[in-house]
């Protein structure tokens, strides 16, 4: 049974977990595409960065693949909709420029595709059809001291996706960026402003590779903002989310 099934969310250490001969290189080549990631144009405040593709996963095989992007102008972009699920773009689609080819390809990436999808579970009936996969690559970057860098939605929250996974790729000279699992009745609330018993596990990923996972039906989850932690070195916190969910099929009765 995968952790996350028995506990509605779960953490791992990947680099552990994932370990194989090359790991250190993709893992490098990962951390270096973090350091020109585009801004986040739907960010407010300009301190992240981020880009986005999606795929699929054919539940009889395993195979991933990626799937086509939209062209602008020459730039590639993919499209991300979280209907009512994010108070701060409801309904509304958001474009992200998209990974590269070659990032695409990374090694390291595809297997911890595999890893989350490996952890999740679904009905007989949604592994009929593809399981749909999203993947973010986001950094909260802050180089002014006093200024905040700050995930969206700034408070707890479900995505809409059965699950989430997220995999540290770069924490440094960062203060917050703290990890709060709690009850579904808390989504759209601060952690400050629920009571202790509402709160599940409250924890910081340190360590590259270093990782947690979510079944949304179940949990809600928030990540605080990030701040410089002391002198005049940028705070950085460099992430890959990855979303899975069923193909929904549209009800034509209605």
């Amino acid at each position: 049974m995968s952790l996350i099934k028995k506990n509605s969310y779960a953490r791992y250490d990947l680099f552990k977990d994932l370990k194989y001969e090359g790991i250190e290189h993709d893992y490098n080549e990962l951390l270096e595409y973090f350091k020109d990631l585009p801004i986040d144009e739907y960010g407010g405040d300009g301190n992240r960065y981020r880009r986005y593709s999606r795929a699929i996963i054919l539940p009889q095989t395993g195979e991933i693949v990626w799937l086509p992007t939209i062209n602008k102008d020459n730039v590639e972009y993919s499209a991300y909709f979280q209907g009512k699920y994010n108070p701060e773009h409801l309904s509304a689609y958001r474009e992200f420029h998209s990974l590269s080819k070659t990032m695409k390809n990374n090694k390291l990436l595809n297997k911890i595709i595999t890893h989350d999808y490996n952890e999740t579970f679904w009905d007989e009936k949604d592994k009929i059809l593809p399981i749909h996969v999203g993947i973010h690559f986001v950094k909260l970057s802050v180089k002014k001291n006093g200024d905040k860098a700050v995930s969206s939605p700034d408070c707890l929250h479900q995505d809409g996706e059965p699950f989430t996974f997220a995999h540290l790729i770069e924490r440094r000279n960062v203060k917050g960026g703290t990890n709060v699992i709690a009850f579904p009745a808390s989504a759209g609330k601060k952690p400050e402003d629920i009571k202790n018993e509402e709160l599940i596990e409250v924890f910081e990923i340190i360590n590259p590779l270093e990782s947690y996972g979510v079944y949304d039906p179940k949990v809600s989850h928030y990540v605080s903002s990030v701040e410089k932690n002391n002198g005049d070195d940028e705070a950085v916190r460099s992430v890959i989310l990855i979303d899975f969910q069923q193909t929904v099929v549209a009800n034509t009765d209605v």
